[in-house]
């Protein structure tokens, strides 16, 4: 059977895995269409001078996985650079906890259901959407 085929078939259950690519896909089009378009709009939230730790993490990761290209004369990515990078994930990861909690938040008080936010998220339920709140709430509770 031909993917096309597939595809147009009523009673083959879609594949959730690429239904959730498409998204994201779309996810990122969007924002940068209207919130990115520009290298201005792209980088005013960034520090001028020094990376944050996701883009320093990335860039180590990126850069040993050989996904980046090195500048002429930089020097590669040793040991300590990976160590380096290892002591930035908890921070890295703090971060992320603190803004998926307020985007959460945010988007509660503008009216989303938590039927829009499990599926914005990829879960089943509003209820599990529910309950992450809940638990990122108290992971990024100060003293949490």
């Amino acid at each position: 059977m031909t993917e096309r085929a597939s595809n147009d078939d009523q009673f083959t259950q879609p594949d959730p895995g690429r239904a959730r690519a498409h998204r994201d896909f779309a996810a990122l089009s969007r924002i940068t269409e209207r919130h990115g378009a520009t290298e201005g709009r792209r980088t005013r939230w960034r520090h001028a001078v020094i990376l944050d730790p996701y883009e320093a993490v990335s860039l180590v990761m990126s850069l040993a996985a050989g996904s980046a290209e090195p500048e002429h004369g930089e020097e590669p990515v040793d040991d300590v650079d990976l160590t380096a990078a290892l002591t930035l994930i908890p921070r890295v990861r703090a971060e992320l906890d603190a803004l998926e909690a307020g985007l959460l938040d945010l988007s509660r008080s503008r009216g989303l259901t938590w039927q829009a936010i499990a599926f914005g998220l990829g879960l089943g339920t509003p209820q599990a959407a529910r309950q992450r709140f809940e638990r990122l709430t108290e992971r990024t509770r100060p003293g949490g």
